[in-house]
């Protein structure tokens, strides 16, 4: 199911890294849950940065080594509640199942291979 072009999946990238970054003050939580939710919110906005896709500035990293990525960041964040002892954190361990389940549906129905013909779209091919 290849439902995502490589536009709103980038969308999509930012929208997380604000919701990373708003976690924590959201849904009340501290501690290391946080300072996981910062750090992801961190790699996940230089990623984005730095993904060959229309939203991405530098387009360093193809996109589908971006999408590989995202799939082990959904597993992580399943695991990271029992990974990190604060799964009794009701709140945090609800947000990061939440967040890694809806990580891993976006990378199965995102179409890894439409940006490089996204990027393309309306490039002037006179020099």
């Amino acid at each position: 199911m290849n439902i995502l072009n490589s536009r709103i999946h980038g969308y999509i990238d930012y929208a997380l890294v604000a919701l990373l970054v708003l976690a924590p003050s959201l849904f009340g939580f501290a501690g290391v849950a946080a300072t996981i939710c910062y750090i992801l919110a961190v790699l996940q906005l230089g990623m984005s940065l730095l993904t060959a896709y229309p939203l991405g500035v530098v387009k360093a990293i193809p996109f589908p080594v971006h999408g590989g990525v995202e799939l082990v960041a959904g597993v992580f964040l399943l695991a990271a509640p029992w990974l990190f002892n604060f799964a009794h954190v009701a709140s945090a361990q609800i947000f990061f199942i939440v967040a890694g389940v809806v990580l891993a549906i976006v990378w199965l129905v995102t179409n890894y291979r439409t940006a490089e013909a996204e990027m393309t779209v309306g490039r002037s091919y006179y020099r």
